[in-house]
């Protein structure tokens, strides 16, 4: 039987909508609020370099109501030194260690854990002391996924924007061939030990199709939920998710 799957709910557009004019709303926390209430086992947020959305000060309020909601925070960010001093201040349930760059819209590929596995090594020793949980960002790539079991990593977040995307486009085929290598990825994870999220571009067509890759326990969703409320209410659209993914979880038997 595959283990329960849970589901990350990433408030950071709520954030975007908030600072595209300025001010205090919408407030990510309240939509953290409501996600719990519908079903959201945790909140994802990303604190980026540039704070383009999640803030300083969101964090230190989100971190606050995970604790009295004994609910996780998975703190996203990047492998800087800054944003290492701000998890280790805070010492969130999980840090999702994620590649960034200033031009882009969105996360657009997995970490390259081969090429930086030195400056990860010691960026999970230092979490992972703090009692963070450290996972890593990583496209369903054998080499990365063997890697992040070296650096000490005790998750892989798979990355499933391409297949996300094939799909959307009718490339069925494309998007056979990145489901099977997410399929495959995500055994090879757990063999290795490691336990597998997955997330990026999920939405309530794709989620159900992750959520019956027995090896996955957790997706992390958050653009497309946030544009959802806006026709069905946050606590809507992610009960529909919640009821998505548990049908995908029943082919399974999970």
């Amino acid at each position: 039987m595959a283990a329960p799957l849970r589901l990350g709910v990433n408030i950071d557009h709520v954030a975007t909508v908030r600072n595209a004019r300025g001010g205090d709303l919408p407030d990510p926390v309240r939509a953290a609020q409501i996600a719990l209430l519908a079903g959201a086992d945790g909140i994802t947020a990303h604190l980026r370099e540039d704070r383009r959305h999640i803030s300083d000060l969101d964090i230190e309020r989100l971190s606050d109501l995970l604790d009295a909601s004994g609910r996780p925070l998975n703190l996203e960010m990047a492998v800087t030194d800054e944003m290492i001093a701000i998890a280790l201040d805070h010492r969130p349930h999980a840090v999702c260690l994620v590649p960034e760059r200033r031009e882009e819209r969105t996360t657009e590929g997995g970490l390259d854990v081969v090429g930086q596995a030195d400056l990860l090594a010691e960026a999970v020793e230092q979490l992972r002391g703090a009692g963070s949980r450290v996972s890593l960002f990583i496209g369903a790539d054998p080499a990365q996924i063997e890697m992040a079991a070296a650096v000490g990593a005790q998750v892989v977040e798979l990355h499933t924007g391409a297949f996300c995307d094939f799909l959307r486009e009718g490339r069925a085929r494309e998007a056979g061939s990145a489901l099977d290598a997410l399929r495959a990825g995500a055994a090879q994870a757990a063999d290795l030990g490691l336990e597998v999220h997955a997330g990026h571009g999920l939405d309530y067509e794709t989620a159900p199709v992750l959520a019956a890759i027995p090896q996955v326990v957790e997706l992390n969703i958050g653009h497309f939920l946030i544009g959802e409320a806006i026709f069905a209410g946050l606590d809507g659209a992610i009960e529909k998710m919640r009821a998505a993914m548990d049908a995908g979880r029943a082919e399974i038997g999970g």
